[in-house]
């Protein structure tokens, strides 16, 4: 599959492509210029609905990435899930942390440029850095998830299926996608995220297979 991934740029007319390097071209002006920084994080959303506008009419291409994201972002959420609740195990019963505190887990898409993606040009680093940037891209936040895995003392213990959305009929978070030919994909919660929620592009991240994740301890 990866000597066979189609570049995506074949997608796009001429026109398409000159308007996409000048709204690229626009994002990084305005996201290096401190005096225009706070204004002009729409043209993320701007440039996710060009995309995203011409990608989804070639979803049966994309769909063995779109498999092969959700099911490595699926194993890299449960990884951090079991670590998470390792710690928080091993913090419940030791004194030391005292009575009053708290575990957070995030995860997110790795920091450099996927290196499968299709397309490799000399802005592509500086604009994937404006992406990961969550005063631009807001519901980034927390990551891949619209809420962190937080554990606390009191706290009913959220379970796996459940965090990343596989508790509830029909397992499959395929909302905005073609939903004939994803129907029997178990896409997750966080899938679904990013793809509606976040500035991302649908090709900004269905290339990406390593992630990174953060625990945060807060103590009383």
């Amino acid at each position: 599959m990866e000597e066979n991934r189609k570049n995506l740029l074949e997608f796009f007319s001429y026109h398409d492509k000159k308007h996409l390097v000048k709204l690229e071209q626009r994002i990084l002006q305005y996201y290096e210029d401190a005096d225009h920084y706070d204004r002009y994080s729409f043209l993320l959303k701007a440039r996710k609905n060009f995309i995203d506008g011409i990608v989804l009419e070639h979803q049966d291409v994309l769909l063995a990435d779109i498999i092969a994201f959700n099911e490595a972002l699926r194993l890299a959420l449960q990884k951090m899930y079991d670590h998470a609740h390792q710690v928080w195990d091993k913090m419940k019963g030791d004194s030391l942390f005292g009575n009053s505190k708290e575990l957070i887990a995030r995860c997110f898409l790795p920091s450099r440029y996927p290196a499968l993606h299709p397309v490799h040009r000399k802005n592509s680093e500086a604009l994937y850095d404006a992406l990961q940037d969550a005063e631009w891209n807001k519901f980034y936040e927390d990551g891949v998830s619209f809420m962190p895995l937080r554990l606390a003392e009191g706290m009913e213990v959220e379970t796996f299926d459940a965090y990343i959305g596989m508790d509830c009929p029909p397992p499959n978070w395929n909302e905005g996608l073609d939903q004939e030919l994803t129907k029997d994909l178990h896409l997750i919660l966080q899938f679904n995220h990013l793809f509606e929620y976040t500035n991302f592009a649908l090709t900004d991240f269905i290339y990406c297979r390593d992630f990174e994740s953060q625990t945060e301890i807060t103590l009383g």
